[in-house]
């Protein structure tokens, strides 16, 4: 090229439902008001959040058009290193136009929400998929110019707008584009759509990038309170247990683990999982407690197991349906449905059941057909509804009789054969001890995965025994790893093999 003008060049990363498409023709409709050629284009993501739709915006001044003698030809994509402002609606989108090459330090302003909405890889990981947000931030803000950053979902959620709303105003107050306050609000206004809203919100947004707000508000110190005691005498006698039979560094996960089992059975189970801990107590280890902590958190995870009882119990509680009210932002006077999509297989029907009737259905013919027809294409309950709800609130008061399920029985045997290899090896290796602790790891869910997690941790335990005291704690935590990469465990097949433990 021959002519130095160069278009202004915008990349907008978004997902779906969070108005990217809006925010896109706002800066093309604001470009076209104030003499401006604008065009836009855009390529879809894929759905359940593996991928956003870029927007990709040029915008190049009538008056130099004119002057070189006839129109521009714009891009219709983004190429890396060739960018001038990137949006981000979220913070791993944000990553992901660093990764593009969409984001230069000598060049591009990058806006981002610094919220996170999980990847598909991230939740459907068999452990913590999770990036670290840390980590992300500062990745992204040595490869940008300029980073301005805040949680704008929160910021959206707080005016009651969008998300593309925030995006805009943090756009406009970071004086990058060469409009004022008062066009960027003209163009909202024109939108006509949710202007009272977007305009808060724009607002907000505007006045924290016009204030060099390029990070995170620092919280605020909250004040020291008094930890509530509990009313209920049982509920306070496991407190006060708590309190004077275990270290103090493992009060938090004890006391947690304490509430999550009175709320998943009732105080009796909550003070076996104290029992159960007590004797991890005893065991030799370091100073650190470690052993009692990794014990005291994966216990209470294993011990509140998810059965059909325990789904249905968090399908149907008050809490849930305020939250799911609250992302849907439902309006007063608005209708509010909420379907379930279930599918419990047979297996699980009999594992809720009292274990004399759950054998009796698991090895009959005719019954067992006639429920496998009624399960096997699933169904969609409506617990928005008085009759959806009221079944499944039956079945989370089976839970009366869980300590008699055979999964109850099955889990149980587990557990107890977990902590007495944890007991067995805290005696000669407390650090084998401790990675022994956190192969629960590998058990969650339910359904078949469920099924999968037992089948690596029992693949795992038979690996222990195989080795014995010879295994190293490095070792045993590479099984695991291994264990939590892949669901077909061909990974942990791969590291077994690799240690001889095939």
């Amino acid at each position: 090229m021959t002519n130095k003008a160069q278009p202004i060049k915008i990349a907008i990363l978004a997902m779906g439902g969070e108005g990217g498409g809006v925010l896109a023709d706002w800066i093309v409709d604001m470009g076209e008001a104030n003499g401006y050629v604008a065009q836009t284009t855009s390529v879809p993501g894929v759905a359940q959040r593996t991928g956003a739709t870029i927007y990709y915006v040029e915008l190049y001044p009538i008056a130099q058009a004119e002057a070189d003698g006839g129109r521009p030809v714009l891009a219709l994509m983004p190429l890396p290193g060739d960018v001038d402002v990137v949006l981000a609606s979220e913070l791993m989108e944000a990553g992901r136009a660093v990764q593009r090459g969409l984001v230069t330090s000598d060049r591009t302003t990058l806006i981002a929400s610094t919220h996170r909405v999980f990847s598909i890889a991230e939740k459907s990981a068999l452990g913590d998929g999770r990036v670290d947000s840390a980590q992300l931030l500062a990745h992204t803000a040595r490869a940008a110019k300029r980073f301005i950053r805040f949680d704008m979902a929160q910021a959206a959620e707080a005016a009651g707008s969008v998300i593309s709303a925030v995006l805009f105003g943090a756009l406009a107050g970071s004086g990058v584009l060469p409009f004022s306050r008062a066009q960027f609000e003209a163009t909202i206004e024109r939108g006509g759509v949710g202007v009272r809203p977007s305009l808060k919100a724009f607002g907000a947004a505007f006045a924290r990038a016009q204030g060099g707000d390029d990070g995170e508000a620092p919280p605020e110190a909250a004040a020291a309170m008094p930890t509530p005691q509990p009313r209920h005498p049982a509920v306070r006698a496991l407190v006060e247990r708590v309190q004077r039979e275990f270290p103090a560094a493992a009060h938090d996960l004890l006391l947690e683990g304490v509430r999550r089992l009175i709320d998943y059975q009732d105080t009796a189970y909550a003070s076996l999982y104290l029992d159960r801990m007590a004797a991890v107590a005893a065991l030799p280890g370091h100073g650190d407690h470690r052993l009692l902590r990794e014990t005291a958190r994966h216990l209470a995870l294993w011990m509140s197991y998810e059965d059909t009882a325990r789904v249905a119990a968090l399908k149907t509680r008050a809490t849930r349906f305020e939250r799911v009210r609250g992302e849907a932002r439902v309006q007063p006077g608005q209708v509010l449905a909420i379907n379930e999509y279930m599918h419990p297989r047979l297996q699980e029907i009999c594992e809720t059941l009292p274990g004399g009737i759950g054998r009796w259905l698991m090895n009959s013919t005719l019954p067992k057909r006639i429920v496998e027809r009624f399960t096997q294409h699933g169904r969609v309950i409506q617990t928005s509804s008085l009759h959806g709800y009221l079944m499944l609130r039956t079945v989370a008061a089976m839970k009366r009789w869980r300590r008699s399920t055979m999964r109850y029985a099955e889990e149980n045997r587990r557990i107890e054969e977990w902590l007495q290899r944890i007991a067995a090896t805290a005696q000669c290796n407390p650090e084998l001890a401790v990675e022994l602790a956190q192969c629960q790891r590998l058990v969650k869910g339910y359904s078949d995965t469920h099924e999968r997690g037992i089948r690596n941790y029992d693949t795992v335990m038979r690996a222990v025994e195989r080795a014995g005291a010879a295994l190293a704690p490095a070792t045993l935590r590479e099984l695991r790893d291994a264990a939590l990469a892949d669901e077909h465990g061909h990974k942990l097949q791969a590291a077994l093999a690799q240690h001889a433990l095939a």
